[in-house]
């Protein structure tokens, strides 16, 4: 990961907000433009297409995890050049947003960024972002960026306690700030008494064909306290199966070899998959 000094503050003006800090360097800047002139000409009339094309610009970026986890206070990181799997479906959307929307310039990428990172679309502070994925999926949702489709395609309502950020504080820098736990805590109850619906794995087969390309793939797990473990985006292969476009941990952005359904199989602990269409 870049080192910290080479990450540059700008200050911009943004509504409702009075005023917000973003963290960007000169190199990812230079990304983003560079991203504008890639993408032109990739707007199909289905947004899920759009998406895949999008997200098949960042074939090959690094992948690189807590990219988000920078300096002191809770900031806007525009990072282009390194990816985790959620910061890539966030870019992904964004930039697809912005050429359906015809919008070419930095403050409607950092716009469209905040709004799909932040709880109701506004950065305040650290426990205003998104961190547990199914709350991500939720929260977008009531913004009308995408609809959870998982319940429409065979999924089943469960129910599961959330507390894996609150039971392992030291994993999270931010979270030695007493006010960020208490806020993460709450947040943490508040998804406790919310039902999630699940794809389970031994049922995505048989409605694979229900899932669309560019529909957000998001992982569930076993693991105690955790809704999701990773996240990416579907795309219908040459072999008429769905496939896994994301930023993988074993090192950049790709499409799983394997299919989605055969790919799982190798994902410990997972239970099955949501399923999100961008809107």
């Amino acid at each position: 990961m870049r080192c910290a000094q080479l990450f540059l503050l700008f200050l911009v003006i943004t509504q409702p907000l009075l005023a917000q800090q973003i963290t960007c360097s000169a190199q990812d800047h230079q990304a983003f433009e560079d991203k504008i002139l890639e993408i032109d000409g990739l707007l199909e009339q289905d947004l899920g297409k759009t998406m895949v094309a999008v997200g098949k610009t960042f074939l090959g970026t690094p992948y690189v995890a807590k990219t988000l986890e920078v300096g002191a206070v809770e900031t806007l990181v525009v990072n282009l050049q390194e990816l985790d799997c959620t910061t890539y479906v966030e870019n992904v959307l964004a930039f697809s947003r912005m050429l359906k929307e015809q919008e070419t310039s930095f403050d409607d990428y950092t716009q469209n960024l905040e709004a799909i990172r932040y709880k109701n679309g506004i950065l305040d502070g650290y426990a205003s972002r998104l961190h547990y994925f199914s709350e991500w999926i939720a929260n977008n949702g009531t913004k009308g960026l995408l609809t959870d489709i998982t319940s429409q395609i065979g999924g089943v309502e469960i129910t599961k306690d959330i507390n894996f950020m609150s039971t392992h504080r030291d994993l999270y820098p931010f979270l030695k700030d007493d006010t960020n736990f208490q806020k993460i805590k709450a947040s943490e109850n508040y998804l406790n008494n919310q039902p999630i619906c699940i794809l389970p794995q031994d049922k995505i087969a048989a409605n694979e064909h229900l899932i669309h390309s560019g529909d957000v793939i998001a992982l569930t797990t076993s693991i105690n306290g955790l809704d999701i473990t990773h996240t990416g985006l579907a795309s219908r292969e040459r072999d008429g199966r769905i496939h896994l476009l994301h930023a993988s941990s074993s090192g950049e952005v790709k499409v799983s070899e394997l299919s989605l359904v055969d790919y799982l199989k190798n994902i410990k602990k997972n239970t099955g998959i949501m399923v999100a269409r961008p809107q």
